[in-house]
């Protein structure tokens, strides 16, 4: 009898996970594929995806479980999952995140928004949709999103065994960080627990979402003579709200002093100034607001701050859309400029 609960034609179960650099999931895909090889006795791998600047940036883990008789001798990205794992919800921006899903998968998502609009933003037509506030449950046990999400996939992956699972978590934390142990194995059961779940049924012989590789802009055929850079990196053109861990810094304008301590610490210009006159007729510069646009949301700016004027505030959909201040020289914005 198979313990998987459906297979491709390879017969492997695949999920895979999209997140940004930080939030674990490459730990995160290895402590899975590891419960379901030492708990079920399956043959799995697991490996990861991620560019040479990690943090912050998107990143990519796969995961093959199939039966002890099979022989995975496939190693390349899984794009057709039958379960896709979501830790940054804004990922979506950026990256085709549901590419390839399969008409009847599962799509899990670290969020605190209803199903609907998630649904509409990640053009989900049907599957399984649950949604875990892992950040939260991560910031209130002090741990990290990926044990969270962790659960949540084990709750979807119910062939998968959670008593593992929390084997795999007292093995990987119990030598260098024994006071993290229980934090986590909580953060596991939360995230088990207080998963919701919404299935959108799929008409009959509906195929699953096309998978979207992206292809290299330039090749040896066509690069430019000379190796020369056509699209250098820069944040003038680039969205880096993606790269935020689920906070950012929230301005009260009555506290602020214009003191310049937040610009000074700021790796990317996201502070708007405008000149005015002080109250004695001095010319002075003031602070205006942020352009949420070039904030990777490091928070060094809170940290800076004498007044308590920036705090760190949980990040929801929509907030930095409609609280940004646009620089008036867009050119001077952006620390890699």
């Amino acid at each position: 009898m198979s313990i998987l609960p459906k297979t491709n034609d390879l017969g492997f179960f695949e999920i895979r996970l999209e997140s940004i650099g930080g939030l674990g999931a490459n730990l995160a895909g290895k402590m899975l594929a590891e419960a379901g090889v030492l708990g079920l006795g399956l043959n799995g791998s697991n490996f990861s995806s991620y560019g040479s600047e990690k943090k912050g940036t998107p990143v990519k883990s796969f995961i093959r479980f199939c039966e002890p008789d099979v022989e995975i001798r496939a190693h390349s990205p899984v794009e057709q999952p039958h379960v896709i794992g979501i830790f940054h919800e804004a990922l979506y921006k950026m990256v085709d995140v549901v590419s390839g899903l399969v008409p009847d998968g599962i799509v899990v998502v670290n969020s605190t928004r209803d199903f609907a609009d998630i649904r509409r933003d990640l053009r989900l037509e049907y599957g399984t949709l649950a949604v875990v506030d892992a950040l939260g449950i991560a910031v209130e046990e002090k741990t990290k999103v990926n044990t969270a999400m962790l659960g949540a996939l084990f709750r979807v992956c119910d062939f998968l065994d959670p008593e593992m699972m929390k084997e795999v978590i007292r093995k990987t934390f119990s030598k260098k960080y024994p006071h993290l142990v229980e934090p986590n194995i909580r953060t596991f059961e939360r995230g088990y627990h207080e998963v919701r779940f919404q299935t959108y049924e799929a008409p009959k012989d509906v195929r699953g979402k096309a998978f979207s590789r992206p292809e290299p802009l330039l090749g040896y055929k066509t690069q430019e003579i000379g190796g020369i850079i056509v699209a250098n990196g820069n944040s003038i053109f680039k969205n880096l709200s993606g790269s935020r861990q689920g906070f950012l810094p929230k301005w009260e304008a009555e506290k602020c002093i214009h003191c310049v301590a937040c610009d000074n610490v700021c790796p990317d210009f996201c502070f708007v100034w405008e000149e005015g006159l002080d109250k004695k007729g001095r010319k002075q510069m003031f602070l205006k607001g942020i352009d949420y646009q070039y904030c990777k949301g490091c928070l060094k700016c809170v940290e800076a701050c004498p007044t308590g004027a920036l705090s760190a505030e949980r990040e929801v959909l929509g907030f930095a859309e409609q609280h940004t201040v646009k620089h008036k020289f867009p050119f001077v914005a952006g620390g890699t400029n």
